[in-house]
């Protein structure tokens, strides 16, 4: 049974309101004023707040701040009940984060559909929530294993057959089983910053200090940064001639070691996912406010679906195809874009192009 907290000063309109939705089966709580209903709220955790703009001792927007602001209360549904025609106050409360509003006076149904529809919606996003945690588990469950033991077993493979069979090695086997377990441990060394950089920024996130500082970095010359990024993944992947570049200079907002970071796993996915022989064109263009570098591949591609899911621990088709890293590229390079005021796109057609698109402020 859902329950809902009506706050109104007006004793007549809450308790009616309150008795209709009884009748329809919802438990109710009622206060009135906003102070007393804020509480309410957080002691109570109702299904859905019922809340009129004009009251003394906290007004409806301040209600609303108050109860976005705390976790536990900032994913309830408010609705706002507002005087007849009074745009202003409509719009004002859309804009602090209610999920809808109703016009006084209204009727029962106009009140009992405006709450079912905001349930029904509520329903939907906690059902995808809970959704998307499960992958999550899923991908954690099967990424996070083999990201870790797949270098592992091929550090000690190599480790193994240097010492067994040392005597009879000739120096260039021992250099490429050196070779081996080295980049056995970059891959590994990558896996676990990836996790380590992942979860600071989610840390920084929330933290308006640490956001600040993050956002105070700057690197200039990109040009010349981005082309030899790209050069050297693509001597990497033995595919210096699949590379193409249309470049401008420029600067960006973002402390060079994580525009490197961001740039490096837009990169690497472009030469993963794509082969020798298909070309990677990498451009870049410059303006007063935004630098925007795009990547584009001839690879396997990605479906909407698959570009609309893109998030930390997820990965595509693992069954089909083997895929090293955790999932964690793009959505690195997507959540450092974001939280530095800028954007990740990504345009794709399954087998036939992606080109993913970076813009970030300059200033």
């Amino acid at each position: 049974m859902f329950s809902i907290l009506v706050i109104d000063d007006e004793d007549v309109f809450r308790e009616s309101t309150a008795i209709a939705l009884r009748k329809r089966g919802y438990d109710t709580f009622e206060a009135d004023n906003g102070r007393a209903g804020a509480e309410l709220a957080r002691s109570q955790l109702p299904d859905l707040v019922l809340c009129d703009v004009n009251m003394e001792q906290m007004n409806g927007f301040q209600t609303l701040e108050a109860l976005r602001r705390e976790p536990a209360t900032a994913t309830i549904p408010f609705i706002l009940m507002t005087g007849m025609g009074d745009t202003a106050a409509m719009r004002k409360g859309m804009d602090l984060g209610a999920d809808d509003y109703l016009p006084k006076p209204f009727t029962a149904p106009q009140l009992l559909s405006a709450i079912e529809a905001r349930l029904k919606q509520r329903d939907v996003l906690r059902k995808s929530a809970e959704k998307k945690l499960a992958d999550l588990r899923a991908s954690l469950t099967l990424a996070l294993p083999h990201e870790m033991v797949t270098p592992l077993n091929g550090i000690f493979g190599m480790a193994q057959l240097l010492v067994s069979e040392s005597a009879s090695l000739t120096p260039a086997e021992v250099a490429e089983f050196g070779q081996n377990i080295l980049d056995s441990a970059e891959r590994l060394q990558r896996t676990v910053q990836n996790f380590l950089l992942y979860g600071q920024l989610e840390i920084q996130a929330t933290d308006p200090t640490k956001l600040a500082a993050l956002r105070a970095g700057r690197t200039d010359q990109l040009q010349s940064v981005i082309e030899a990024r790209a050069r050297h993944h693509a001597a990497s992947a033995g595919r210096d001639a699949d590379l193409q570049f249309s470049l401008a200079d420029g600067s960006a907002a973002m402390a060079p070691d994580l525009f490197t970071r961001l740039l490096d796993e837009v990169l690497s996915n472009a030469f993963k996912f794509s082969i020798p022989g298909q070309t990677v064109r990498v451009t870049s263009v410059a303006d007063p406010a935004l630098y925007t570098f795009a990547v584009q591949d001839h690879g396997i591609g990605m479906t909407p679906e698959q570009i609309a899911n893109v998030s930390a621990y997820t990965q595509f088709n693992r069954g089909q195809r083997e895929q090293q890293g955790a999932g964690l590229g793009l959505a690195i390079a997507r959540r450092l874009a974001d939280l530095h005021g800028g954007s990740l796109k990504i345009q794709s057609e399954p087998g036939k192009a992606t080109t993913v698109s970076v813009s970030l402020p300059a200033n």
